[in-house]
């Protein structure tokens, strides 16, 4: 096993560990640990949340979920000659959840999913689900399993949410400057156009004094990715993968977590993921003046890994580019991802899953999204494919009438209005 250099304990706080990862990109947050080019190492990760939300059948934690916090991070790591200009190998060698353990915090055999509350984060869909839902999964092996999403199970493809390297202090006042002036076009927008930095809840790692709160006022959120890869949410990041990270300061300054059990495609529910902390296995390189030599001056690119689970059979839903009150946008491949989304939970009511399960079913298993035609004006067309073989039952459209599941005791839900 490679060294662990970013040990957690599952009974201590994120922020009270002797090493403290972050919760806000920048780059005079100092790395934790240095490692050398072609040196493999583990690194443990918390779950996003810190342990805020619980096993348990109310969404109350969901809805109450303390975003100014999250992510927490484990890193930076600088990489030993690493410069500007560079490009950083980082090779997945293994993930998985906290291995041996079982208790009250999310990757100790189990994970969650949640639909935000529109009033707290919102989701793809937060129109038509504007309250918060969760439902809690149970892991046996590879595969998952819920009390609140009954007749379903799935291999998960593990894989960390989000990975990334730090911004040089033009690309953060770039991203600061732009997602301000985003806000200002609709400043009191619920929710949010964007998340501005928020000193309140950052964790900066070594960091005190007037330097902590000077990178408190000016670190990025974590929440939306960005140049430098940051919580991209691709759920083929899996064992095996290799990513290109630009690299943007000496010493790269990586920085990891939110790992995921599972994932749909775009994890349309924000916290779409069966979110969990885990370990992670790295190995890094570096490709001397790779940005200029490639051409990739800005967002990674990988190679996949070829772990994931194989399904043989799909039924597969499609949207356009037209709201539910009928106008017609103009090839809006969003709101045609949207629409595909609203046909298959439609669709899996009528075997007796709530809209809430269908939803949260969608962010957290494999199902695959495409945007299919982008170029037919007026009418962007995308699609949602899920995969048949995790339903207890048959979902194919046939001669009968529609089996049955029983729901169970449903997903539950919490609204701020009681």
């Amino acid at each position: 096993m490679p060294q662990n250099v970013f040990p957690l304990d599952s009974s201590t706080r994120f922020a009270d560990h002797d090493k403290v990862g972050h919760n806000r990109w920048h780059p005079d947050i100092p790395p934790v640990y240095t490692v050398k080019p072609g040196e493999s190492f583990r690194v443990d990760c918390r779950e996003w949340f810190d342990g805020a939300i619980k096993n348990d059948d109310s969404a109350d934690d969901i809805r109450d979920a303390p975003l100014n916090t999250v992510h927490t991070l484990s890193g930076p790591f600088a990489v030993e000659g690493a410069k500007p200009g560079d490009l950083l190998i980082v090779d997945i060698l293994d993930v998985g959840p906290i291995p041996q353990e079982e208790g009250p915090l999310a990757g100790q055999g189990w994970g969650y999913t949640g639909i935000f509350a529109k009033k707290n984060g919102g989701s793809f869909l937060t129109d038509q689900f504007p309250d918060a839902y969760k439902a809690v999964w149970d892991f046996n092996g590879q595969k998952a399993t819920s009390r609140h999403i009954p007749g379903v199970e799935f291999t998960g493809i593990i894989h960390p949410g989000l990975m990334g390297t730090a911004p040089s202090p033009q690309l953060l006042k770039t991203w600061n400057q732009r997602e301000a002036a985003l806000i200002a076009t609709d400043p009191d927008r619920v929710p949010p156009l964007a998340l501005p930095p928020e000193p309140q809840g950052a964790i900066l790692g070594s960091l005190e004094g007037e330097e902590f709160e000077r990178i408190a006022r000016e670190g990025a959120r974590t929440a939306p990715p960005r140049e430098n890869g940051g919580n991209q949410d691709i759920k083929n990041l899996s064992k095996g993968t290799r990513v290109f990270y630009p690299v943007f300061v000496d010493g790269a300054n990586f920085s990891v977590g939110d790992l995921h059990f599972s994932q749909g495609d775009g994890e349309i529910t924000f916290c779409g993921g069966i979110e969990m902390g885990g370990f992670i296995d790295l190995h890094v390189d570096i490709i001397p003046g790779g940005m200029e030599k490639y051409g990739v001056k800005e967002n990674a690119i990988f190679m996949p890994g070829n772990v994931e689970p194989q399904h043989s059979q799909w039924l597969a839903f499609s949207g356009t580019s037209v709201t539910l009150d009928g106008e017609q946008r103009y090839l809006d491949s969003q709101l045609a991802y949207q629409r595909a989304c609203l046909h298959a939970i439609e669709y899996l009511t009528t075997f007796g899953w709530s809209p809430e399960q269908a939803y949260l079913l969608l962010g957290a298993a494999p199902i695959e999204g495409r945007f299919s035609g982008v170029v037919d004006i007026p009418n962007a067309c995308a699609t949602v494919y899920l995969p048949t073989d995790v339903f207890s039952i048959d979902i194919r459209p046939g001669a009968g009438e529609p089996q049955k599941i029983d729901p169970g005791i449903g997903a539950p839900r919490s609204s701020f209005d009681g």
